[in-house]
């Protein structure tokens, strides 16, 4: 099957990470992390979803397990604010250039302070949205940490 790189894959190739491609069905309309995690075949805790969150007009990334939850608190401690909350959904693709079930932490409009979940360091590969519905990218946390300046936190309630 032919894949349309996204911009989030030809990013990581510009920086030469390899990753690997898995495609699943969305008809269904089960885009949901657990969901996605079974169809690629791959465990829940090595899927992770990006969520994106603010304080007034600053912007930050988090990359949690699929399974998971973030907790808020956690996320403005990493994110050196007093509060944060999310960002609504209708707001996401005029910030970050993706939609809700394909948003990617590589290529987003702009390169947002991110953090990954902690608990992807001890993971050999960790699976995020390769920029589209339909499409994930595994690839080693540490890679993907470098290629988006991003910091390990612990994140899940």
């Amino acid at each position: 099957m032919q894949i349309t790189k996204t911009n989030a894959m030809r990013i990581l190739d510009t920086r030469k990470i390899a990753y690997e491609v898995h495609q699943y069905d969305n008809e269904d309309g089960q885009i949901h992390g657990t969901a996605v995690a079974e169809k690629v075949g791959l465990p829940p805790e090595t899927v992770f979803k990006t969520l994106v969150a603010h304080n007034g007009p600053n912007l930050y990334v988090f990359v949690i397990p699929v399974a998971e939850e973030l907790d808020l608190k956690k996320a403005a401690k990493a994110a050196g604010e007093k509060k944060i909350e999310m960002l609504p959904v209708k707001d996401l693709l005029k910030w970050t250039g993706y939609v809700r079930g394909g948003c990617s932490p590589v290529g987003m409009k702009r390169l947002y302070p991110t953090f990954i979940d902690s608990s992807a360091e001890t993971l050999a590969t960790i699976a995020v949205s390769g920029g589209k519905i339909g499409m994930q990218m595994e690839l080693a946390p540490d890679q993907l940490a470098g290629a988006i300046g991003a910091k390990f936190s612990e994140l899940i309630k």
